[in-house]
């Protein structure tokens, strides 16, 4: 986002979200995210998935 200078205000309505949504997914603190949630989150931020999310093993 910073790269982007964007706020999360901004984010959440070009996604299409509220910015409570966006706050649980920049603190990792998402059980899910939907699909397309995830699509439009890397239009808007000229991104890959990878560059958002990472795998971490319990």
């Amino acid at each position: 986002m910073a790269e982007r200078n964007i706020s999360s205000n901004e984010l959440a309505k070009l996604v299409g979200i509220t910015p409570a949504n966006i706050s649980i997914l920049k603190t990792g603190k998402a059980k899910a995210v939907r699909f397309t949630t995830l699509e439009k989150l890397c239009q808007v931020l000229d991104c890959q998935p990878g560059d958002l999310i990472k795998y971490e093993k319990d």
